[in-house]
């Protein structure tokens, strides 16, 4: 897990709501908190689609993609006034996740990993971003840990994302 501080919250603000830096990933839950405080599950409802659809045409993930849901997210926080408060809880796409882990070497298999998270919290002042790893069962390995993180770091270093890390 590591903590990082955004420094440039104006420049970090237009890659998680309008560029599409954060595409790779899908939002489980967002709070956001102006006026009212608002809260967006991500789930999947599978009812939603019937059982009369072709089941090919369901989403292949648990959580919605978050360019699919960043601009509601956007709508509820622009304005004149800055939210009070507002997380984000993002996932790795699991095929990235799997080609990330694969490609660095992990001795733990993609299976028994459920998520690369980043938490994103803003306080009214100031942003964190959190990374986590999510297991479907209990890991000794720490592996996936540390190379999400550094992956992490070096996607932010190379989108131009200015942190520091605590």
């Amino acid at each position: 897990m590591t903590a990082l501080q955004i420094t440039s919250m104006k420049q970090f603000m237009n890659h998680l709501l309008v560029a599409d830096t954060f595409e790779p990933f899908l939002l489980e839950e967002a709070v956001i908190s102006t006026a009212s405080t608002f809260t967006i599950d991500g789930h999947v409802n599978q009812e939603f689609y019937g059982n009369d659809e072709d089941k090919s045409s369901l989403p292949a993930w648990e959580f919605r993609p978050w360019n699919e849901l960043k601009g509601l997210c956007f709508d509820l926080i622009k304005g004149k006034r800055t939210p009070l408060f507002f997380r984000f809880v993002l996932h790795l796409m699991p095929e990235k996740a799997a080609a990330l882990l694969e490609k660095e070497g992990c001795s733990v298999a993609p299976s028994d990993i459920r998520a690369l998270a980043v938490n994103i919290r803003y306080d009214g002042s100031k942003a964190m971003l959190t990374t986590g790893t999510s297991y479907h069962t209990f890991l000794l390995s720490k592996e996936p840990d540390a190379i999400w993180d550094r992956a992490f770091k070096k996607y932010l270093d190379g989108k131009g994302i200015s942190y520091e890390e605590l």
